[in-house]
């Protein structure tokens, strides 16, 4: 058997294959439609499987559902606050990861299916019977946590310092990139959402292209 060329992708076994046509699948049809609306057997049918192929994978709708915001979840956290997905990992300057943070909204506007998942599901999660009430409740609980931990870092190394109190700046930056997700659904010629963050970040007196600038407005 020849070796497989230094460079080349691996190819995935059968059964993760398997898994990530259906989280693809799941995760179209809840954006489309939000989580109430699909069936396991709409996705299954979208996926090209039978019921209990997809039950073979995933013990229900509401595991799945969990996955596939995890997934996404793990590969955005990983881009801007590493120490969430792998305990130890270094974590770049808090300059670095600001712009970073900037650089995923920018991100999401070419990502329309996954920006109205969130926004579908957010919503419908407010329900305390609905199965990712407590995910999302986690969900916003770490990022106001780790967002604070980095405005708190930003502001140490303002001159003069920011007048902002980090856990405030953080609970009103994730409502403003909340709501102007579902304004950019909306209208989306009308809302750039970088643009917009990148001013709230200046009225604090962050730089979103290099951290802290001094000053700022008291939050």
């Amino acid at each position: 058997m020849s070796a497989r060329p230094e460079g080349t992708p691996r190819r995935l076994p059968k059964g993760e294959r398997t898994r990530t046509r259906i989280l693809d699948s799941a995760t179209e049809l809840f954006s489309r439609s939000g989580f109430n609306a699909v069936s396991l057997r709409d996705i299954a049918a979208h996926a090209g499987l039978t019921h209990a192929g997809v039950l073979h994978h995933f013990p229900g709708k509401e595991s799945l559902l969990i996955e596939v915001l995890d997934r996404r979840d793990r590969a955005d956290a990983h881009a801007v606050f590493p120490g969430i997905t792998h305990p130890g990992t270094p974590e770049p300057g808090p300059g670095v990861r600001l712009r970073m943070l900037v650089e995923l909204v920018a991100r999401n506007s070419g990502t329309p299916g996954l920006v109205a998942l969130y926004t579908k599901l957010s919503a419908e999660a407010t329900d305390p019977g609905h199965p990712a009430h407590h995910y999302f409740r986690e969900r916003y609980r770490i990022l106001r946590e780790e967002v604070a931990v980095l405005v708190e870092a930003l502001r140490a190394e303002a001159d003069p310092p920011v007048d902002v109190d980090p856990a405030v700046a953080a609970r009103q930056l994730l409502a403003l990139m909340d709501g102007l997700q579902t304004q950019w659904l909306l209208e989306p010629e009308a809302v750039d959402m970088e643009v917009l963050v990148c001013d709230f970040l200046l009225r604090l007196g962050l730089d979103p292209e290099g951290g802290a600038r001094g000053g700022g407005l008291s939050a």
